[in-house]
């Protein structure tokens, strides 16, 4: 949603800012900001709304809608780089099940996944094999992580791992909410042949607390965005490719 991606920039919009950039009435800008907050993606400050500085993840539904045109646009380039036929593992998160959607086009694609939305959207292709980690779903994430999902992951080994994090360091480190989820992400790495990376560009500046693996270890990083000059030599550095997604990309 557009107020959404505005204020991914920014610290604070105001009501009046909002009202002359959409040119609509403040009443109706009013209603959007109700429903932003509902959501948990922005907080009422006088005169408009902040950001919030996330200290846990935001519940599933609520980050689909969260720079939703850069996960779609990220997602159609991807799938350009992904051939019919080809085994998959997916991880949890949004852009990973935008990616998947993507992919619905695509022919006799094995998928393996602990994503509950994106397992159930692949099977809208009765052409794709899919498998799903067994174990208890976690609610506001709607997947399943832990040591069943690991054992999971380990027991395939796919052409191309697609997964997303919370945040990118400074210093190239990958970051996640909960130790279950870098270890799921590492399981996945261990058991492909080539590993995407997909991440917009807010995640370049997220704040996650628990470390696992670095961006310089995976195949191909995509972004929406340039990454950072200090990310950027090293991606280049350690060889890895890095595709920058445009609006284009989801034009038929």
């Amino acid at each position: 949603m557009a107020i959404a991606d505005m204020l991914r920039s920014r610290d604070f919009i105001s009501v009046e800012e909002l009202a002359v950039h959409f040119a609509v009435a403040t009443q109706t800008i009013r209603r959007d900001l109700v429903a932003l907050c509902d959501q948990g993606i922005a907080r009422r400050r006088h005169g408009g709304i902040e950001k919030i500085t996330q200290g846990k993840n935001l519940a599933f539904k609520d980050r689909r809608v969260w720079n939703s045109d850069a996960k779609q646009s990220i997602a159609a380039t991807v799938a350009r780089h992904v051939s019919d036929g080809v085994s998959l593992s997916f991880g949890i998160g949004t852009t990973p099940q935008f990616v998947a959607e993507a992919l619905l086009s695509h022919r006799n694609l094995k998928i393996v996944t602990n994503n509950l939305p994106l397992a159930l959207m692949a099977r809208q292709n009765s052409d794709f094999t899919v498998a799903i980690a067994g174990g208890t779903v976690r609610s506001s994430d709607l997947d399943v992580c832990g040591p069943s999902a690991d054992a999971f992951f380990a027991s395939y080994k796919v052409d191309i791992a697609i997964f997303g994090v919370a945040g990118v360091d400074e210093d190239g480190s990958l970051l996640d909410f909960s130790e279950d989820e870098v270890r799921v992400r590492q399981a996945m790495l261990r058991n492909c042949r080539r590993s995407y990376l997909v991440l917009d560009s807010s995640k370049f500046t997220r704040p996650a607390y628990v470390h696992g693996g670095r961006i310089d270890e995976v195949s191909m990083v995509f972004c929406e965005a340039d990454p950072p000059a200090r990310i950027r030599r090293m991606l280049d550095g350690a060889g890895v490719q890095f595709i920058r997604s445009s609006e284009a990309a989801i034009r038929p």
